[in-house]
């Protein structure tokens, strides 16, 4: 009896897919697509892959407008981080007025 093999469907998991990734660069994908999938899986880049130069090309003017932007996000960061504290803070407790108290006492007599 001959018994053929027929392909199989292999179910890549997350785990291996980054630790393919991990050992060397997908040779069958374009650039590109490896980044995409390294960022959609949260896989590092091989250990003795070159780094990349964000700033590479970039002219004086566009490097400056970076910088500018990178410390308005940063800014808005704190901002939001210190609202959010504020509004975590809770709410000052009454402190009890003897003259409210009074005032409270009467109104209540004359209803």
């Amino acid at each position: 009896m001959d018994k053929k093999k027929k392909p199989g469907v292999a179910v890549v998991t997350e785990g291996t897919a980054q630790a393919a990734l991990r050992r060397s660069p997908a040779k069958e994908l374009a650039p590109e697509e490896e980044k995409v999938l390294r960022m959609r899986l949260g896989a590092a880049p091989p250990r003795a892959a070159p780094l990349e130069k964000a700033g590479a090309g970039l002219t004086d003017l566009e490097i400056e407008l970076l910088a500018y932007e990178i410390e308005a996000h940063r800014r808005w960061k704190e901002h939001r981080a210190a609202h959010e504290a504020r509004r975590a803070r809770p709410a000052p407790t009454p402190v009890p007025s003897r003259t409210k108290e009074k005032i409270v006492r009467a109104l209540r007599r004359k209803a």
